[in-house]
């Protein structure tokens, strides 16, 4: 028995330990009592009942001796164990450890009776007696316990106690049968704690004249009969013990006088019912357990179940921030990746001439070039700039791996130029492609400077002939130095563009530390909390199998661990092949490419091929091309979802997208509660051109749809379309912002 259970014992300890119960509190002394009982080889007889109703007195009769105190007022002050032993003696533990052991049983009048003023002893652990008694010898023990309904420390003792027997004597009082309290605690201290191998027995009935025992005997069966007993078949579960007598024949050797007392019938029936009990200790003992199991599952779900809810709670809420961290990254390195794309198509040496030059060698012309660099080169570097970086203090903000350093593109030294001779002859400046101003032509670095220079740099880069070989015998003063002007900002911006890429990869190569996602390790409050769940779920889960395996039926199921959060390794991974495509389409690149066709016309002159009239540059638009404003626009989305996801994860009540979903999804099962939020609701659908009933899918693509064909920047230099579309646009936002609240 004492191997069988003890892992079972363990558990109900463990569980009881994990619970933190206190010492006094019911439940503990429960606990403490069952598991001492499990492990108790011997097989444990008490007897229980009211104050004087002779429960000393029977056990003296069945061992034959007065061995146990007895007197006319409650007289046993503690928890009497009757064992075996070669001789009568007594053995009494102190709380304190001391041990006090006497022949005979005279010491327990001074531990184990109460004193005047009826109280038992505080200082007693335990009292034991041994007799050498056959019964006893086959493993039985009987407790003799304080008589209950006296004093509330007494009956605290006796319910303790009376969870540990095996077979409980339930003395009765023939003269004032199954009083109210012996009913409640019949049901309280024994069914109710599956203890059900109980047996009446009823005294002084020989007290009782002759029509008054036939009216008590018939009471008594109705209670035995009323009480479902589990004792083995064909033993009753009610006997008439007198207990002075019967005690008095045991005394005097009376034979005769013992047998009318019922003593000898009693006796004879409880030797068998122990014995047949003592064979399946188990049926006996598990009952008891599934009770006291049962409390004790119910404590622990009460203090698992809000943990288990709480560390879910923050896995979902953890894992909802990774996911937005997870789209962050992909976010911002789809942003990232298209502007370090859109600075590196901008810097590439063909693009920069189309874009630029004609502008960069009419101001170096001018001896304006310093100004022009600052004003228009250097301000589109850096918005370009501005918008790469903006990318990686985003992944910063968000992942808080690496600060980013800014990226700094600067600027070649600026070029110049060694003028040619000076014209000898005034006619110089009269030839085609080239006007003369009166008054309007000065001289740069000693030579001549004006419309008519300007004029010669728009046709020559219109007419690709300032790469030619040689001198033409017809070309002109102004055409020199135009070539001269042309060439060196071709080399400023080959010098520029080769510089900016080199520069441009190696920040491409560093954002990698920067848009970098890494948990590898769930949050220190998580991992504490779970630690505390996982003890809590191991000991009940514990006991679960332990109880299954005595055969102990049980309402629960084991706790699943819950999952551990995401673990994530996300970086932004550089575009090499990109560089090194650009860098070779570089050193392609020389100065006798005539790719100057590609020149937008934005920043050419239209020059017609017969004229003499040569106009200067005109200014550039400043409406943006179609796929500017595309690139423009997807930046723009980038820049409110990731902004969203920021104000997503600060949120107090941030949830799951799951719980999100279930949020929206029981929103929808309410229709607006007044007409003028359905009125509302219909107007914004039918200002994006959509049905009552379509989807939030549906709605964020047709916003992007309306955004691209009605964006104030499509009409720049428009003001009137230009106005319409910002009120447009106004309604547009409204609408959305209605929708996806609504949905």
């Amino acid at each position: 028995m004492q191997s069988q259970y003890q892992k079972l014992v363990d558990s109900l300890k463990s569980a009881s330990a994990l619970l933190n119960l206190e010492r006094k509190s019911q439940l503990h002394q429960d606990v403490t009592s069952i598991c001492n009982y499990l492990v108790n080889p011997s097989f444990r007889i008490a007897v229980f009942g009211p104050f004087n109703h002779g429960k000393s007195t029977l056990l003296n009769a069945i061992l034959g001796n007065r061995t146990l105190p007895i007197d006319l007022i409650p007289t046993t002050g503690a928890a009497i164990t009757v064992k075996y032993g070669s001789d009568v003696r007594t053995r009494i533990m102190l709380i304190d450890g001391t041990e006090i052991y006497r022949s005979g049983t005279q010491v327990l009048q001074q531990f184990a009776i109460l004193d005047g003023d009826r109280q038992m002893r505080k200082d007693v652990a335990s009292v034991e007696v041994f007799c050498p008694h056959p019964f006893l010898e086959t493993g039985v023990e009987f407790l003799d316990l304080p008589g209950t309904n006296d004093r509330e420390e007494q009956d605290n003792l006796v319910r303790e106690q009376l969870l540990g027997v095996d077979l409980v004597v339930q003395l009765l009082d023939a003269r004032k049968l199954m009083t109210l309290g012996e009913r409640e605690n019949l049901r309280d201290w024994l069914l109710d704690r599956g203890i059900k191998t109980v047996i009446f027995v009823a005294n002084f009935i020989n007290l009782l004249e002759p029509e008054e025992q036939k009216q008590v005997q018939n009471r008594l069966l109705f209670v035995a009969e009323s009480f479902r007993a589990e004792l083995p078949p064909g033993f009753s579960n009610l006997y008439r013990v007198d207990a002075l007598p019967a005690l008095r024949a045991r005394l005097k050797g009376d034979v005769a006088e013992a047998n009318s007392s019922g003593l000898v019938a009693f006796e004879t029936a409880l030797q068998n019912i122990a014995g047949i009990l003592q064979q399946n200790h188990g049926s006996v003992r598990l009952p008891r357990v599934e009770a006291i199991a049962t409390q004790i599952q119910q404590s622990l779900k009460a203090k698992i179940d809000p943990i288990a809810t709480e560390v879910k709670s923050l896995v979902d809420k953890q894992n909802a921030k990774i996911e937005i961290k997870e789209k962050a990254v992909n976010l911002i390195k789809q942003g990232f990746a298209n502007s370090i794309s859109e600075l590196q198509d901008w810097l590439s040496f063909p693009k920069l001439l189309a874009k630029y030059q004609a502008d960069a060698a009419v101001a170096l012309a001018e001896n304006n070039f310093k100004s022009w660099q600052t004003n228009t080169l250097k301000k589109d570097l850096n918005q370009l700039q501005i918008a790469t970086v903006k990318w990686l203090y985003q992944a910063y903000e968000f992942f808080q791996t690496e600060r980013p350093e800014d990226l700094l593109i600067p600027f070649p030294s600026e070029p110049t130029i060694t003028l040619p001779p000076k014209p000898n002859h005034q006619s110089d400046l009269n030839e085609t492609g080239s006007i003369a101003v009166g008054g309007g032509i000065g001289w740069l670095l000693g030579g001549p400077v004006g419309a008519a220079v300007v004029g010669s740099i728009s046709y020559l880069l219109n007419k690709n002939i300032q790469q030619q070989e040689g001198k033409s015998a017809n070309e002109s003063y102004h055409q020199q130095v135009a070539k001269l002007c042309i060439a060196a900002t071709e080399d400023y911006f080959s010098s520029f563009s080769t510089q900016g890429l080199s520069i441009l990869a190696a920040y491409d190569g560093k954002a990698e530390k920067v848009i970098s996602l890494e948990v590898n390790q769930e949050p220190l409050e998580i991992t504490n909390k779970r630690q505390e769940l996982q003890r809590l779920q191991n000991i009940f889960n514990q006991l679960l199998r332990e109880l299954e395996t005595a055969k102990i039926s049980v309402n629960y199921q084991p706790y699943q661990e819950i999952p551990q959060t995401k673990t994530v390794n996300t970086r932004y991974l550089t575009q090499p092949e990109k560089f090194k495509a650009s860098a070779q389409a570089q050193k392609n690149t020389t100065k006798t490419n005539n790719n100057h066709q590609q020149v937008s016309s934005a920043s050419k002159s239209v020059t017609e091929k017969n004229t003499q009239q040569v106009s200067p540059p005109p200014k550039k638009s400043a409406s943006p091309r179609p796929e500017e404003l595309d690139s423009k626009f997807n930046n723009w989305e980038l820049d409110e979802e990731i902004a969203r996801m920021k104000a997503e994860m600060r949120s107090p009540g941030f949830k799951t997208h799951k719980q999100q979903n279930t949020t929206q999804n029981n929103q929808a099962a309410n229709p607006p509660k007044t007409q003028t939020q359905k009125d509302k609701i219909n107007h914004a659908y039918s200002i994006l051109g959509l049905e009552s009933n379509a989807s939030l899918t549906e709605v964020k693509q047709a916003y992007r749809t309306l955004v691209k064909k009605w964006h104030p920047d499509l009409f720049v230099g428009k003001p009137q379309q230009q106005k319409q579309a910002e009120e447009k646009m106004h309604l547009l936002n409204e609408a959305y912002t209605i929708l996806t609240d609504t949905i």
